[in-house]
């Protein structure tokens, strides 16, 4: 039949793209690999700035990792829009304990432009009394060389901003689980593939760190505040000036929080989206990246021609591809265990991933944190609904 020609055809050259692609983030991980070094001794006093909203998986644990760094000189600002978020709770609770570490908590009542995050950071960094800052979220927990591995690099007045790979920790069942694995090993993959072809040009929301003098040049964190994806144009302003944009060696764990299907579509789509319109062209091009589509594709072309065992050779490549994959940059690069251990799972997630990337041209709403916005060419957004209240002013810091 023509349309198992067809059919057979495509996912023969989507294996042939997705192949190149792997062999292209081994030579990467290699090279990350070999150019891992000692941090150097710089330790300037430095301020975490961590927005929270509400409860989640392993807050506690999480945001006591920070308390607990191996560092003489660091200070934490943690932001909310009110002194009623549940978040505060925990808080308190690690400032009773760690007396030593200073802490401040800024306010930024209902946010005025769309991206929230940004709004508190806005508030955060009114409060800051260093000149080196680490911005990192909720969701993630550090070993106790956090602050010294991330802040070293930044002694290179030439490098402008630091950021970290991360592996993902589920808590919850298989839709935590996959979404873990995309986190460790789709994620990874992407990163180094750009790093190795042309070098960092963004950031990873997780962790960014950075010093006042490269912000203030970039016009300061409120520019950011109308976009979606703002750890990425971060990173990408900071490197149009000339700074490099660098990974430490330093992973950290990103606890997922997403523990239904629907949660887990919600969180992907929105990610999907949000690259889809502040790089359109790299977006289009992730579909050379995925493997097992084009397997299944093979299948169905093949079965079409009366040809099963061609169909079923080519669906155990594209497997073998994504075992590969998740073995080399989830257990070899972020040294995430379940990587080692659910390989086998993790070209379900694989196929996942392409059907996230096929529900990211559908429309242009996403769901941010119970509310609703429209994304516009460039990455911006608008809030659907009413307009947001005027936000607390800065004289109202606590």
């Amino acid at each position: 039949m023509i349309l198992g020609h067809i059919l057979s055809s495509l996912g023969v050259l989507g294996l042939v793209c997705s192949t190149g692609f792997l062999v292209l983030v081994l030579v990467a991980v290699v090279r990350f690999l070999a150019s891992r070094k000692r941090a150097d001794d710089f330790w300037p006093n430095v301020t975490l700035l961590k927005p929270l909203h509400g409860m989640e998986p392993r807050l506690l644990e999480n945001l006591e990792s920070f308390f607990q760094q191996d560092y003489p000189e660091f200070e934490i600002i943690f932001g909310t829009r009110d002194e009623t978020d549940p978040a505060l709770t925990v808080v308190d609770h690690l400032r009773r304990k760690y007396p030593d570490v200073p802490v401040r908590i800024a306010f930024s009542g209902e946010p005025d432009r769309p991206n929230a995050k940004v709004c508190s950071l806005e508030r955060m960094l009114a409060l800051a009394s260093t000149d080196y800052f680490i911005f990192s979220d909720s969701d993630v927990h550090v070993d106790r060389s956090y602050i010294r591995d991330v802040v070293a690099p930044l002694a290179d007045p030439k490098i402008g901003m630091v950021t970290c790979l991360y592996r993902g920790v589920p808590t919850g069942r298989i839709w935590s689980r996959l979404e873990a694995l995309g986190m460790s090993v789709e994620m990874t993959a992407g990163v180094l593939a750009a790093n190795a072809t042309e070098g960092m040009k963004f950031a990873l929301g997780p962790t960014m760190a950075t010093r006042r003098e490269a912000l203030e040049e970039v016009g300061g964190i409120g520019v950011l505040a109308e976009y979606c994806s703002d750890d990425y144009l971060l990173g990408n302003y900071i490197a149009r000036l000339g700074y490099r944009v660098i990974i430490s060696d330093h992973v950290i764990e990103h606890v997922v929080v997403n523990r239904s299907f629907r949660d887990t579509v919600l969180h992907q789509v929105r990610w999907m989206k949000s690259t889809r319109f502040s790089r359109p062209l790299g977006h289009l091009a992730t579909i050379s990246t995925f493997a097992m589509p084009f397997g299944v594709l093979a299948l169905v072309g093949d079965l079409l021609r009366g040809k099963p065992g061609a169909g079923l050779v080519l669906l155990l490549a594209a497997f073998l591809n994504r075992v590969i994959l998740a073995l080399a940059t989830g257990w070899a690069v972020v040294r995430d265990r379940n990587s080692l251990l659910y390989s086998w799972l993790y070209p379900v997630r694989d196929f996942m991933g392409f059907c996230f990337w096929l529900t990211s041209y559908l429309g242009t709403n996403i769901i941010w944190r119970g509310e609703t916005y429209r994304l516009v060419p460039g990455g911006r957004m608008e809030r659907v609904g009413a307009p947001a209240a005027a936000p607390v002013p800065v004289d109202h810091l606590a």
